[in-house]
């Protein structure tokens, strides 16, 4: 407790600052004076034990040093009536501006949990309110009770800047009071006192619905910036104090009824001036936000209505503004009701699927006539003859530097909500914070229509009563910890993704309320976490951002050179912005069936995740539907069917290979962090290891171990580690007795040791996998089997091809090594299936591909225009790239011209030795850039010539088959070892008697025969 109140301490005060503490007990008042944090701390650790302590205050502004000398770092316990306490003129400047938000409740008793939770998503939404007024991140804070804000200012204390506070504060409660919670207004004085953070709150007793709290810090900015004078007075000003002057204002307006029967919902209504203040859903004078409207008619008739926005005006007159807005859609709609254009209207092209003249036909997002969509040639040229995909990804690469992967997934899941026979596509984005998940988001979203747009901060229950929600809008959860009430709406919105979401509750006078979320709308999760809940996670594509060392290079060159530039059209979105919101108005006319005629011939190596198979098809029907101009079309009942090609499925393919290797963990559901620290494990072959041992091979801290392995728990969500993830880890917790160097006492204490079994990792790892087969093969087990085989690396052969035992007679030509169909049973082109998801794929093979295709479909897709692409999830070396425009199969590798062919000798693994450092030299056997292993100085050796004195060096791939083959090959005569004999070694401490390779584990004490693991 005493760290969170000296937390809580360095954000409140400067160092240096006289701070009084107040407490309220049952008896009276205790106080005292502090200017050294730890004994400030100490005291109130005392303080806080006692029951009889109602609360614990501080003073948020700076206090005069001389009022140190009235209890200096020391608390009286109850004050006579000459004590006195810091008052107003004590204060010599204010640091804060407090915003109090209590829940409605009865006086003296603490709150119970749904009145502590209203407050607290009050305070969120009067933060992200400020935000879109110019204002920083504040402090948000958890009082025990309710919820604060605390917003740095630097004013002088003096009765200007108290009756700007004042002011602020009725403007703020004005907007925000409802019947759940209401900000508390008398905070303006100078000299408040502040709940300390870190003390318990007590007001009545501490009952089961209505408990005792901690006082927390929620979320504190780093830095903490200061609210400008400029921004604390615009807030001030938003509503005016006095009716507009004009004429003579008569009452045949009822502003109520008037915003209703103009479709402009009332989110609140509430006395103001004598009159009545609404509190609008949405600004209808911008589509660039949608909070901060309002509308008030004052007792004399007169109405005032405007939008805190300063892009709309601060709050001044707009009432004129919002009738012949009114006005002017009331016309357009009575004109669109009253004179549809026909078919053949040469506005609606022939081949555009018209929703009105087809008979029974869906459409499945609200339209806008044709004729009203800007840049719409310029749209139809990029859907008849262009790329839609590409041509939104260069869009979004103007505003963004990288991120391609994530981009394009969520362009599909847009146009997934297009397809009629799908379940929908939603999107989990996770990474490090900071590595650009919010801006990915937000450089793509303006590409979609306005209407379509729900950003920002909400509350557990805001999507069931918001109104105007649109069908396929976006829902947009950017690093907000989702509750289980919101999980709970997430499940069921996605799991009737073709129908609205209906959820039933009661009103405050408990009547029966009937709430809709409407369909198809699409769910993007931006965390660094992911999001969270398993079944949640696993109803979405789950992708990486890339925080690779080099993105942050770019993105740095690309911030630094956006900032060379002028403005350009600020105030205006670029053209290839609205193109895009052209393409999809264009598209979102009708609902497309997508035939897949190939889908019984797609197979897949683990069929446990059912929702992975459905996800991998409708990213097959997403392709098809943004290239539905480009694709066969017919008209079947109140549909449009689209026929799939392959050429959407080799992009489906390509990525889901990315999301379940190097761009994201769809099968195995982990973390970038998660998937690096399991492959750490893997590529070591521990079978057991300890935290210690992790630290020195991956840097990172224990705790952060203790996270990703173990999970851990943040605002009532629990993230599950590795050991709930991967089934090949497990752990003990054993007592570990070390005896002293000198004969003394021992020593015994408890660890965590850690199991890892390799052969169920590559199972579970694989899982991720997919292929295609050119003929019906679904009942023959072993072409099964031959289309898993491995891409094998020289070493393999030594093992799989004993007509070809000798690694050395791989065939090479000058710089390129090339692949034979006997490398997995006649079939070309096989691709390891789950190395790139593992983490452990050699370095000659290309990482992140987890599809496997079978012999003549990868020919086409060989000749595929877009397979030489790459990005930033698939490193690939710019030699490769030029050996794929060369037709080099992608499973081969170009490289410089590797080591004259030398007539080597059969390689022995005991001969050589593990390097200090991976070392990028290319392997002598199979061309490999990196090499970890090197020839010791053998016999063999020494008898060369002194020109081939240099010792070879090889790549662990080779060196593990080379191994295992000698391991193999290794005899025990009979009668020299008797396995009954055989004791295990508690430490090894020689080679085997037998391979003379691996550590010995095992040793017959009689003969002294020393075995390895493998040969026991």
């Amino acid at each position: 407790m005493t760290e969170a109140i000296l937390q809580a301490l360095q954000v409140l005060a400067a160092p240096g600052q006289v701070v009084e503490v107040r407490a309220i007990t049952d008896d009276g008042i205790a106080s005292g004076y502090f200017d050294d944090p730890s004994l400030l701390a100490g005291s109130v650790d005392v303080l806080d034990s006692v029951p009889a302590i109602q609360g614990i205050y501080v003073t948020l502004n700076e206090v005069n040093p001389a009022l140190l000398s009235r209890r200096a770092n020391r608390v009286k316990q109850r004050l006579g009536k000459k004590d006195a306490t810091t008052a107003d003129p004590d204060i010599l400047r204010r640091r804060w501006f407090p915003i109090d938000i209590d829940p409605t409740r009865p006086s003296g008793v603490s709150s119970t949990d749904e009145e502590h939770q209203a407050a607290i998503e009050t305070a969120e939404r009067i933060a992200h309110h400020l935000e879109g007024l110019g204002w920083p991140e504040p402090v948000i804070a958890d009082s025990g009770n309710g919820a604060h804000l605390l917003y740095r200012v630097d004013l002088p204390n003096d009765d200007h800047s108290r009756d700007l506070v004042k002011k602020s504060l009725e403007v703020l409660a004005t907007l925000f009071d409802d019947t759940t919670s209401s900000i508390d207004t008398a905070n303006h004085n100078a000299a408040r006192i502040w709940k300390l953070y870190g003390t318990m709150s007590r007001k009545g007793d501490h009952t089961t619905d209505r408990p005792h709290r901690r006082s927390q810090l929620l979320s504190v900015p780093e830095p903490v910036s200061i609210v400008s004078y400029t921004l604390l007075e615009a807030l001030a000003r938003t509503l005016p104090e006095t009716p507009p002057t004009g004429k003579k204002h008569n009452h045949s307006i009822d502003l109520s009824a008037w915003l209703r029967d103009h479709g402009i919902g009332i989110a609140r209504e509430k006395p103001y001036g004598g009159g009545t203040l609404y509190v609008l859903d949405e600004c209808p004078f911008s589509g660039a936000h949608r909070d901060g409207a309002f509308a008030i008619q004052f007792s004399n008739g007169a109405i005032h209505a405007g939008c805190q926005h300063t892009s709309c005006g601060g709050g001044a007159q707009r009432w004129k503004d919002l009738k012949e807005q009114s006005g002017k859609h009331e016309h357009a709609k009575k004109r669109s009701d009253t004179s549809p254009p026909s078919r053949s209207d040469p506005a609606i092209p022939p081949w555009l699927p018209d929703t009105r003249n087809t008979p029974g036909s869906v459409s499945p997002l609200p339209v806008i006539p044709l004729e009203e969509i800007p840049l719409r040639d310029e749209a139809l040229e990029v859907l008849q003859h262009g790329d839609p995909k590409q041509f939104m990804l260069t869009t979004f690469f103007l505003d963004h530097e990288g991120d391609e992967i994530p981009a394009e997934c969520l362009i599909l899941t847009l146009a997934a909500r297009l397809v009629a026979n799908t379940s929908g596509l939603h999107l989990s984005i996770s990474g490090e914070s900071g590595k650009g998940k919010s801006t990915t988001v937000n450089a793509l979203l303006p590409q979609l229509p306005d209407r379509f747009r729900l950003k920002g901060g909400m509350s557990n229950k805001a999507l069931l009563y918001t109104n105007n929600l649109q069908p396929g809008s976006v829902i947009l959860l950017d690093d907000k910890d989702l509750s289980e009430e919101m999980i709970g709406i997430l499940k069921g919105v996605t799991t009737s993704f073709m129908e609205p979401y209906i959820y039933r509750s009661v009103s405050t006078d408990r009547k029966g309320v009937i709430c809709t979320i409407p369909e198809r709308c699409v769910w993007w999760v931006a965390k660094v976490e992911g999001a969270g809940d398993d079944q949640a996670f696993n109803r979405m594509l789950t992708c990486w951002i890339d925080e690779s060392s080099e993105q942050d290079r770019k993105v740095a060159s690309w911030i630094l050179h956006q900032d060379e530039l002028p403005p350009d059209n600020l105030e205006e979105d670029r053209p290839e912005v609205l193109i895009c919101r052209a393409i999809w108005e264009l598209l979102g006319r009708q609902l497309f069936w997508v035939i897949i005629p190939f889908a019984s011939r797609i197979h897949f190596r683990s069929y446990a995740n059912r929702r992975n198979i459905e996800m991998f098809e409708n990213l097959i029907k997403a392709h098809t539907v943004l290239r539905f101009m480009q694709r066969e079309q017919s008209i079947r009942g109140r549909y449009f069917c689209l026929t799939a090609t392959m050429e959407d499925f080799y992009e489906a393919l390509r990525l889901y290979g990315q999301l379940n290797g190097t761009a994201g963990g769809q099968e195995t559901k982990l973390t970038r962090k998660e998937a690096e620290l399991i492959g750490t494990i893997a590529r070591n072959k521990w079978e057991e290891f300890t935290i210690p041992q992790l630290q020195k091979a991956t840097g990172l801290s224990n705790g952060t171990l203790h996270r990703l392995i173990h999970g851990y728990d943040s605002r009532g969500s629990r993230y599950t580690g590795l050991l709930e993830k991967c089934p090949a880890l497990s752990f003990c917790d054993r007592t570990v007795q070390s005896d002293s160097e000198y004969g003394g006492s021992s020593t015994r204490r408890r660890t965590n040791a850690y199991a890892f079994d390799q052969d169920l990792y590559q199972s579970w790892s694989h899982g991720g996998a997919a292929w295609f087969d050119d003929q019906d093969d679904s009942d023959n087990p072993s072409i099964l089997r031959q289309t898993f085989s491995k891409t094998m690396d020289p070493a393999d052969r030594i093992e799989k091809d004993p007509a070809d035992s000798n690694p050395e007679n791989i065939p090479y030509n000058n710089s390129t090594r090339t692949c034979t169909d006997q490398y997995s049973g006649g079939r070309k082109h096989t691709q390891d299936p789950g190395n790139a998801g593992s983490h452990m794929t050699p370095p000659a093979r290309e990482p992140g591909t987890s599809i496997v295709l079978k012999d003549e479909i990868k020919k086409d897709a060989d000749n595929h225009p877009n397979q030489n692409s790459a990005s930033y999830h698939n490193q690939i070396s710019s030699l490769e790239r030029r050996s794929r425009a060369a037709g080099v199969l992608q499973c081969c590798r170009e490289t410089n011209t590797p080591p004259s062919a030398i007539p080597y000798p059969p390689l022995m693994a005991k001969d050589y030795k593990p390097l200090e450092v991976p070392d990028h030299t290319y392997c002598r056997l199979c061309g490999n850039p990196w090499t970890h292993y090197v020839e010791m100085l053998t016999e063999e050796r020494k008898r060369r010539p002194k020109d081939q004195w240099k010792p070879y060096q090889i790549c662990k791939y080779c060196y593990a088959r080379a191994k295992e083959q000698a391991q193999k090959a290794a005899t025990i005569l009979p009668g020299t070892c008797d396995p009954a004999r055989m004791e295990r070694l508690t430490s090894p401490f020689s080679k085997c008697t037998i391979c003379e390779i691996d550590p010995a584990v095992y040793i017959d004490r009689n003969t002294g025969t020393k075995l390895c693991e493998t040969c026991y």
